[in-house]
């Protein structure tokens, strides 16, 4: 998922390739030739960047998180999809949801995709997984107070909640994608979630 445009190191793309490959299979299932031969580079270059296998994984996480940051908050923060918060929010799931489809409804989010796997076996990789879930919702969070001022979303609401909410919300949705390979239920979490943000009417 790198967004850099500069050519990327033997490290980026040896973590290039074994997140595009995780994506498709797990964390465990996915060995170390498999991933050296996407990019055709030796075994010793692994071992140079990486000390063990659960190192490479707290590193990929964070080569993910940190792409995936970016992509969300340029999204909903910035004014380049729309400057109403409320408009941001919606062309953010449209975008979602037709990448989801564009990609046969398998996960395209490496964090929901190994969030069950790894969580138990390295708390380093939890605390990454953790940590880039807890910086998501903060950009939610975000865009919550921007829709509150600017009259677009309902006051009434504790934006950390809601945000925690929306994360929760959209995290099943995906899962459920996953099994009945159908982008429906995002469609029914993002319309639920556009509802509930929106004022009422006035009094």
């Amino acid at each position: 998922m790198s967004t850099t445009t500069a050519t990327p190191t033997t490290k980026e793309r040896i973590l290039d390739a074994a997140e595009e490959i995780m994506l498709q299979k797990s964390f465990h299932s996915v060995g170390l030739n498999e991933i050296l031969s996407a990019v055709k580079v030796p075994k010793g270059s692994f071992y140079h960047y990486f000390q063990s296998k659960e190192h490479f994984g707290v590193e990929l996480l964070k080569h993910y998180v940190a792409d995936a940051s970016n992509y969300k908050r340029k999204a909903l923060l910035t004014s380049e999809l729309s400057e109403d918060p409320a408009e941001r929010l919606a062309a953010y799931f449209d975008l979602t949801i037709a990448n989801m489809m564009g990609n046969s409804c398998q996960c395209s989010c490496l964090v929901a995709k190994l969030a069950t796997e790894v969580a138990t076996f390295s708390d380093d990789m939890r605390a990454v997984l953790a940590g880039g879930m807890r910086e998501w919702r903060g950009f939610m969070e975000k865009l919550l107070i921007e829709g509150q001022e600017k009259g677009v979303f309902r006051k009434e609401l504790n934006p950390q909640t809601t945000a925690i909410m929306m994360q929760d919300l959209w995290m099943g949705a995906n899962q459920r994608m996953q099994v009945e390979k159908s982008v429906s239920s995002l469609r029914s979490a993002a319309l639920f979630i556009r509802g509930y943000l929106t004022p009422g009417p006035a009094k």
